[in-house]
């Protein structure tokens, strides 16, 4: 029973990671598109924008840490 354990704690693990991963994808996702979107109106501040894309940018770089 005690080898199992460490097992079905990495499986866990893992899919908590691969469940983290996917939600961080659709984020990024729509930050994308709300960047584009953001980009085509005049009322969007650059500030904003700038802001939004920092976000994706870090979205990205733990999507990145993850899947490694």
């Amino acid at each position: 029973y005690g080898a199992i354990e460490p097992w079905l704690h990495r499986r866990l693990s893992n899919m908590t990671v691969v469940s983290h991963v996917r939600e961080l994808r659709k984020k990024h996702q729509v930050l994308s598109e709300a960047v584009e979107e953001a980009q085509k109106s005049l009322a969007m501040d650059d500030l904003q924008i700038a802001t939004m894309k920092k976000q994706k940018l870090r979205i990205k770089e733990e999507i990145h840490k993850l899947s490694s």
